[in-house]
């Protein structure tokens, strides 16, 4: 991959490391100050193999931080989670924007340690006003590090550390807040029919209308040929928030799939050309990608693609695939 004009090789990646309220600085939900150290694992010949000595050079990138900025916002002057402090979120998401502002390099390099606790239990630290801001602007539950290790044209290792955020109903009781906002303006609106509202509204979680048509054209998964309908998922391309009430209940804004395939490209893992040709992203790390039998350029020749499908592709590899 390409990092700011410069080749690396993906070595690994360390998937999904959980910002734990226990981790994170400023936007707690539970009381605690907040420890630095952060939690990557247990003890054994994943963790070691992948940081080696722990010492290591690491970095995050601005760009990163703006992204997630961008996408968390709605969170911090909406908070849908019982913040301590959620009053001066808002607030706070302004002093944060300011403190990044003043990064003067797009490579924020950081260097990783391990702490002395007792085994089998792995954390990390490191002495880094770039790693004390990722602390700063994680949010419990709905916020993960992953990390990819990468190789430079020197053959030197570094580790590139990436903030996500995943709005999901997988989390118990949450509801992204621009849906929310989105329903309560869908119901409030008297110009659309209660029916309408009703398809609408069902199609964001895949169901009602929007779902028995997607099945009319799409009716097994491309990946499995699995044709249960218990068993598959109507997922959007364009998410369902970013989309127009036609968008949203639009059967060629999805494709059917079994659950992982559908959590793959939902979360944006994976994507496709114009040519039913698989694109996966470097955050999955290639011993999953072996396991999960997916790999970029792998032809999904039962992937129902025309013109339309590929339009809404179009958004979904600039603002979903995570590249």
């Amino acid at each position: 991959m390409k990092i700011d004009g410069k080749d690396y090789e993906v070595i690994d990646t360390l998937e999904y490391v959980t910002l734990a309220d226990s981790f994170l600085k400023e936007n707690k939900i539970g009381t605690g100050h907040g420890e630095a150290k952060l939690y990557v694992g247990e003890e054994g010949e994943r963790i070691f193999k992948f940081f080696g000595d722990f010492n290591v050079d690491c970095f995050f990138r601005k760009e990163d931080f703006e992204t997630f900025m961008e996408e968390a916002k709605q969170e911090y002057e909406n908070p849908q989670q019982n913040y301590i402090r959620a009053n001066t979120m808002g607030k706070r998401f302004i002093k944060l924007q300011e403190e990044l502002s003043k990064f003067n390099s797009q490579i924020l390099k950081f260097k990783l340690y391990r702490v002395k606790v007792k085994p089998p239990r792995i954390y990390v630290n490191a002495k880094s006003e770039y790693y004390e801001f990722m602390r700063k602007v994680g949010l419990p539950n709905i916020s993960y590090l992953s990390v990819l290790k990468l190789k430079d044209e020197d053959k030197n290792i570094v580790y590139y550390f990436k903030i996500f955020i995943d709005y999901k109903p997988d989390i118990i009781g949450y509801q992204m807040p621009e849906e929310k906002i989105q329903e309560e303006n869908i119901e409030s609106n008297e110009k659309i029919s209660k029916k309408r509202k009703e398809n609408i509204i069902q199609a964001r979680i895949g169901q009602g209308k929007y779902r028995t048509k997607l099945l009319e054209e799409c009716q097994c998964c491309p990946f499995t040929m699995v044709n249960d309908e218990r068993l598959l998922i109507a997922s959007h391309i364009k998410p369902w928030a970013n989309s127009n009430n036609r968008e949203k209940t639009d059967p060629k804004n999805g494709f059917i799939f079994t659950p992982t395939y559908d959590k793959l490209f939902d979360r944006g893992f994976i994507t496709f050309d114009e040519d039913k040709k698989l694109i996966v992203s470097p955050w999955i790390s290639p011993i999953n990608q072996k396991r999960l039998g997916i790999y970029t350029g792998k032809k999904v020749d039962k992937l129902p693609l025309d013109d339309k499908r590929i339009k809404y592709l179009k958004y979904h590899k600039e603002f979903v695939f995570k590249a």
